[in-house]
């Protein structure tokens, strides 16, 4: 009974009595006698040898932080909701048996000629009406070239040089609990794409395969000029992105689901500088709350290099 009595006592040493101490080391116990006088002037030396010096005291990280400002711009992704791909008649379903909703198109196979999807025209011009941006009265695709498992082609065809909507802006107005106040922020750019696959990993680690079923579904992506300058007003602006596609009926807009993803650009520079610093880029792939966290972290750390 002694012996599960002592199993269940913390390693540590705790005290039975003021100048009695009991510790167990390697499942053996031991017991310690002590004076008060000897603990009171033990703790005095503990007292005294962690107490800090002055001259050995670094300046608060706020003080050395307090002449920067963070720079803030946010690319995000928007699934549309249409029937079928971008450019096929296939469904996407999310969730899905893996490459179940493929076809030639979609696969990349030589000879196989893409048809666009006019929904996916529809739903660019609302959201870009939605954020005040300028229509282009003629637009074109472009191919993006590079080479990543889950694009087949090789490619993804995109929009370059010729988005369908510029030049616009959304207003935001931030909780009370976090300052309040009406912030405006300049949108760059509304262009159409498609999506590519996605990889499947294993457990173990030893293998991938690749997913084709999302190879192909529509997407806007919404550049944002740098205009936000703290974690507030990013997560406020993506907030307001997703209701603002729930609204107009573009996209479900879930996050969890992929079909809201945030790329977010930050920087840091002196305050009153023109010039931007070096820009560090983090994708966001959660829920809002979780990427609040993410950009005032990835802010402190580029204060803290600088």
């Amino acid at each position: 009974m002694a012996l599960t009595l002592f199993r269940g006592l913390r390693s540590n040493c705790f005290r039975l009595y003021p100048s009695v101490h009991v510790s167990r080391k390697h499942g053996v116990l031991y017991c310690t006698m002590r004076s008060p006088e000897g603990q009171i002037a033990t703790q005095e030396k503990q007292h005294t040898q962690l107490k800090p010096s002055p001259k050995n005291k670094s300046p608060k990280i706020d003080e050395l932080l307090k002449n920067y400002e963070s720079v803030i711009g946010i690319e995000t992704h928007v699934q549309l909701a249409t029937h079928t791909k971008a450019f096929c008649s296939c469904p996407y379903n999310y969730g899905a048996k893996p490459n179940t909703s493929v076809c030639p198109i979609c696969m990349g196979l030589p000879g196989a000629l893409p048809v666009l999807n006019s929904k996916v025209i529809e739903f660019a011009v609302k959201v870009g009406l939605a954020l005040n941006c300028k229509l282009s009265v003629s637009s074109k695709f472009d191919r993006k070239q590079y080479f990543y498992p889950d694009l087949p082609k090789g490619y993804q065809i995109s929009q370059f040089d010729i988005p369908i909507a510029s030049d616009g802006y959304i207003d935001i107005d931030l909780p009370v609990e976090f300052g309040g106040g009406h912030r405006k922020f300049g949108v760059t750019r509304v262009h159409m794409e498609e999506d590519a696959g996605k990889l499947l990993h294993t457990g173990n680690g030893n293998f991938s395969q690749v997913d084709l079923n999302r190879a192909g579904v529509p997407l806007l992506e919404i550049v944002s000029e740098p205009d936000m300058r703290t974690g507030v007003e990013a997560a406020e602006y993506a907030a307001e992105l997703q209701r603002l596609v729930r609204y107009l009926g573009v996209s479900n807009g879930n996050m969890q689901e992929g079909s809201l993803r945030c790329d977010v650009n930050i920087s840091v520079r002196p305050i009153g500088q023109p010039e931007f610093g070096t820009k560090v880029n983090l994708c966001i792939c959660s829920l809002f709350c979780c990427g609040f966290f993410i950009f005032n972290c990835g802010i402190e750390k580029r204060r803290y290099l600088r």
